[in-house]
C-alpha cells in the first residue's frame, strides 16, 4: 500500500490519539481525577492495539479498537455534559473522584491568565482547602477547557472510527482475493477434524512408455548385433548362427523376461 492509503491514515489518526490522551493524562494526574485517570488508561491501551493492528495487518485488533472507539465518544460526550452540568449534573460534584477527595480539575487554578491567590482562614486550626483559594482573571474558565480537551478526543475518535471500518473492509477483502487465488483457505483450515476419514485407493501409474522404450533399445541393439554377425558370417564364408527366440520374449505384463535382461547385460 502506498503512503497515502487509509492504512497510514489511520496510523497517523491512532498516533494523534495517542498523544492527546498522554498530556490528557498528565493533566488529570495533576488534578486526582481518578475517573479520567481510569478512562485514559484505557484508551492508551486500545490506541496503542489498534495501531499495531494496522501496522501488523491485524483486522481483529483493529475491530477492538473500533468497539472502543464508540465507547470512548460516549464517555466524551458525559464529561462534556458533565461540566456543563447538563441533565441536572453538577461540576461541583466529587463525581470525577469517586468521591474519595474534593480535588476539582487541574485547570480550575491553573488554567491561562489565573491568579491564584490563598486566603487565610479566619478561625485557627482550619485546614487549608479549595474554599480558601481565590482565582481570578482566567481568559479562560476550567470548564471551557475539558469541554475543549473532550471535544477533540470525539473528533479524533469519530474520525479514526471512519478509517479503522475502511481499513478492515481493505483487509477483509485482500484476505478474500488471496484465499480465492490458492492462499490459505481460512475455510479449510477452520473446519473441525472429522472422525473417521475415507481412504480412496491410488490409482497405479503408468509405466507401459518406460517398458516399450527399453523394448525399443533391445531391439535396435538385436539389429546391430545381427548385422555385425551377417557381417562377420559373410567375411568368414559362413552361415550366420541364429539368435534364440526365447532371448526376446515379453511377459504378459509388459515387463522385459530375465532371458532379455540378461541379453542386454551381455551387450
Amino acid at each position: 500500500m502506498g503512503c497515502c492509503t487509509g492504512r497510514c491514515t489511520l496510523i497517523f489518526l491512532c498516533s494523534l490519539q495517542l498523544l492527546a490522551a498522554l498530556e490528557r493524562q498528565i493533566f488529570d494526574f495533576l488534578g486526582f481525577q481518578w475517573a479520567p485517570i481510569l478512562g485514559n488508561f484505557l484508551q492508551i491501551i486500545v490506541v496503542i492495539l489498534g495501531l499495531f493492528g494496522t501496522i501488523q495487518f491485524r483486522p481483529r485488533y483493529i475491530v477492538v479498537y473500533t468497539v472502543w472507539t464508540a465507547l470512548w465518544v460516549t464517555w466524551n460526550v458525559f464529561i462534556i455534559c458533565f461540566y456543563l452540568e447538563v441533565g441536572g449534573l453538577s461540576k461541583e460534584t466529587d463525581l470525577m473522584t469517586f468521591n474519595i477527595s474534593m480535588h476539582r480539575s487541574w485547570w480550575r487554578e491553573h488554567g491561562p491568565g489565573c491568579i491564584r491567590r490563598v486566603v487565610r482562614p479566619s478561625a485557627p486550626g482550619i485546614l487549608e482547602d479549595y474554599s480558601y483559594v481565590s482565582v481570578t482573571g482566567c481568559i479562560i474558565d476550567f470548564q471551557y477547557l475539558e469541554v475543549i480537551h473532550s471535544a477533540i478526543q470525539i473528533l479524533l475518535s469519530l474520525i479514526g472510527f471512519v478509517y479503522a471500518c475502511y481499513v478492515i473492509s481493505i483487509f477483509m477483502e485482500e484476505e478474500d482475493s488471496f484465499d480465492f487465488i490458492g492462499g490459505l483457505d481460512t475455510y479449510s483450515y477452520r473446519q473441525p477434524p472429522q472422525e473417521h476419514v475415507e481412504l480412496k485407493p491410488v490409482k497405479p501409474v503408468e509405466v507401459s512408455n518406460e517398458v516399450d522404450s527399453r523394448l525399443l533399445l533391445l531391439q535396435l541393439k538385436k539389429q546391430i548385433l545381427e548385422e555385425k554377425t551377417n557381417l562377420v558370417a559373410h567375411r568368414s564364408g559362413r552361415n550366420p548362427p541364429s539368435v534364440p527366440r526365447g532371448m526376446w520374449t515379453v511377459l504378459p505384463a509388459g515387463s522385459v523376461s530375465l532371458s532379455a535382461l540378461l541379453f542386454r547385460r551381455s551387450l
